[in-house]
């Protein structure tokens, strides 16, 4: 009976969520509703939500979390000072003679988003009003056109400085914690956020490369569905402007990531530069002003409020998931699956990405990774390319339908003329990249662990 509790409380939790109630309410609202109920029928000791006024204060005291403001902000910034109209302006007479040329420029400028904004709705509306307009007035097929925007604005959750990776560093963190725990041995040794950005930097430049190869394929194939264009067209390359459009903002990546991978600052203090930075950039073009400044910390104000109050909502549902024997009916579960380890981590990959078809990656994060996380690291898995394997699955949350964010955002600037379902076969092939790019960082795990054992050592 009581473990019966904890999965109707999963249960219900998602099926409010699908029926479009806010996240924080819901995981809080129903978390107490059931843990009420639990404490009526003699099914749940109320004794565990003792504990919550420490996590609240965990919460507001964790100085890892205070990064995720920052880089909020640092992409806020970027977006209004008009970065990605220099670059892709410049990258699309660099490359757009080729066959795709277009569609590789627009894979490049979304990588250097990613890079230095980390927010996907700013990188997938932008370059949606950017780019769209002049790739479907040249003859490129709507569907391929529409997938490869949705799919670069994802590059944001794996490419660092990623908001999903501070996310998951501190869940992860967590959950490492409690694995020693349950294996009875202990080490100062923690997973950081860095940890994780130095560990996701490679998969994420694979997965570009495997982007563009998709592109080049396709232009060579079927060459009528990304046409080139011409040197009339694109007027010379301007060498100024192009260097111009992309310093900047590569300076700007290597002061936050080469903060970080030199050991120089942690993830909340390399945060901290990339905000200064932009707003020097911006005041370099000419873009700040206090209206401006108003409206970006309004912005950063308001994503990083759901946030935290979607991280006190999951706090409480842990709680009282716990209460009902959750974890423990987690384990048996795992521990019955045949194949072992690998069984075990398949099903958690098939479960996040199934759950990636109706939830958000945040909800995924703090109320899925907690359950499964602890056990999966018991068994022995390295907890960062547990991490980064999990943020790469994540990451299709953003294309697959009919919840895909990605694809709700580039909804909204795209022509009515380009049905929804053109959008939904043009994501296809991306989400297939995305998944094999998971098969890839299994079968070696070293593109995953490599880097971070260099930076940080064994």
């Amino acid at each position: 009976m009581v473990e019966m509790m904890a999965i109707l409380l999963f249960i219900c939790i998602c099926v409010v969520l699908m029926a479009g109630y806010p996240v924080a309410f819901t995981l809080g609202g129903v978390s107490l509703l059931f843990a009420g109920i639990g404490m009526l029928t003699g099914t749940f000791d109320g004794g565990y939500l003792h504990a919550l006024p420490n996590r609240l204060f965990g919460i507001m005291n964790n100085q890892t979390m205070l990064a995720v403001p920052l880089f909020v902000f640092m992409g806020v910034m970027l977006e209004k000072s008009r970065v990605a109209e220099d670059l892709l302006e410049s990258m699309s007479r660099l490359f757009g003679t080729l066959r795709g040329g277009l569609a590789i420029s627009v894979c490049v400028v979304g990588a250097l988003l990613a890079a230095s904004t980390g927010i996907v709705g700013a990188t997938v509306v932008t370059m949606g009003l950017l780019a769209l307009p002049t790739m479907l007035r040249r003859g490129y097929d709507p569907a391929v056109a529409t997938g490869t925007l949705a799919a670069t604005g994802t590059l944001g959750q794996i490419i660092p400085p990623s908001i999903i990776l501070v996310l998951l560093g501190d869940v992860m963190s967590s959950a490492y914690q409690q694995a020693q725990l349950k294996m009875g041995v202990f080490s100062p040794k923690t997973v950081s956020v860095g940890d994780l950005f130095v560990g996701a930097l490679i998969p994420g430049l694979v997965l570009v490369g495997l982007y563009i190869l998709y592109l080049i394929g396709v232009a060579i194939l079927q060459p009528k569905k990304l046409p080139a264009l011409s040197k009339e067209e694109l007027g010379p390359i301007e060498w100024g402007k192009l260097f111009g459009a992309l310093i900047p903002p590569l300076v700007l990546i290597a002061a936050v990531l080469g903060s970080i991978l030199a050991g120089y600052a942690t993830p909340t203090e390399a945060a901290a530069l990339g905000a200064v930075g932009a707003m020097l950039l911006a005041l370099s073009k000419r873009k700040l002003n206090f209206t401006q400044l108003k409206e970006v910390a309004f912005g950063t104000a308001e994503i990083s409020a759901m946030v935290f109050l979607i991280l006190i909502g999951a706090s409480l549902f842990s709680l009282v998931f716990r209460g009902f024997g959750g974890e423990v009916l987690i384990e048996d579960m795992f521990a019955q699956l045949p194949g072992g380890v690998l069984g075990a981590f398949c099903v958690v990959m098939l479960v996040i990405f199934l759950l990636g078809f109706i939830l958000d990656f945040i909800e995924i994060t703090f109320v899925v990774v907690p359950i499964v996380g602890p056990v999966l690291l018991a068994m022995g898995l390295d907890p960062v390319w547990l991490g980064v394997m999990i943020a790469l699955n994540l990451q299709t949350s953003f294309l697959t339908p009919p919840f895909g964010f990605s694809l709700f955002y580039l909804r909204g600037v795209t022509p009515r003329s380009v049905p929804t379902s053109v959008m939904y076969k043009g994501v296809v092939p991306f989400i297939i990249i995305q998944l094999l790019m998971l098969v890839v960082a299994y079968v070696w795990p070293g593109l995953i662990t490599w880097l971070p054992e260099v930076v940080y050592g064994k």
